[in-house]
C-alpha cells in the first residue's frame, strides 16, 4: 500500500495565511535550524526528522521538518502525522508522498536515507493515533479543530 489521499475537511484552524515571501523565509530558516540543531529541535516535545520529497506539481525538491513518532515494534521506520496543525487541507508534503511514495528521504540523527511511504488505515491507524495522542496530547486537539481524518504515514527505510 502507498499513501492514500483522504478527503479534505470543510473546517480547520491551521497555520493561517502566510505570504509567499514569508513562507519561503520560514522554510529556509527551519531547514538551517535543523542542520544546526538536529535532534535537539522539538515540536510538542518530540524530536524531529527532516522529510525530503519531490513536489507533486513542481518536481522540485521540498524539505519539511516533522515531529516523529516511533513505529512500535519496527526498526528503521517512523510515523509522521499530516496534521497541518488542524487545518482543513492536508499539508503539501502529504500530496508529494502520495504522488511519489518511493521518492522520499529522511534525515534522522544526521543520517540521510531513502524511505518508502505508506498510509496507515483501519485498526492500525487507530492504534497508532492513540499512541501519538498519548505521547503528544497537542495532536488530539487537531481532531477537534478539523473535520478531516488526520493521516498517519509510515516512513520505512529502504534497505
Amino acid at each position: 500500500m502507498s499513501v492514500r489521499i483522504t478527503p479534505s475537511g470543510t473546517r480547520g484552524s491551521g497555520f493561517g495565511n502566510m505570504s509567499g515571501l514569508m513562507l519561503g523565509v520560514y522554510k529556509t530558516m527551519n531547514r538551517v535550524m535543523f542542520r544546526v540543531a538536529g535532534r535537539r529541535m522539538r515540536i510538542q516535545g518530540l524530536p524531529l526528522l527532516q522529510l525530503e520529497t519531490i513536489g507533486a506539481k513542481s518536481g522540485a525538491r521540498r524539505f519539511t521538518n516533522l515531529g516523529v513518532f516511533e513505529d512500535e515494534g519496527r526498526t528503521g521506520s517512523w510515523l509522521v502525522v499530516a496534521s497541518a496543525a488542524g487545518a482543513a487541507k492536508h499539508p503539501a508534503w502529504y500530496f508529494n508522498l502520495a504522488r511519489r511514495p518511493d521518492e522520499a528521504w529522511v534525515t534522522v540523527d544526521g543520517k540521510r536515507m531513502a524511505v518508502r511511504a505508506e498510509s496507515l488505515s483501519g485498526d492500525e491507524r487507530s492504534r497508532a493515533w492513540a499512541r501519538i495522542v498519548a505521547t503528544a496530547p497537542g495532536y488530539g486537539k487537531y481532531t477537534v479543530d478539523t473535520d478531516r481524518e488526520i493521516p498517519v504515514v509510515r516512513l520505512t527505510a529502504k534497505v
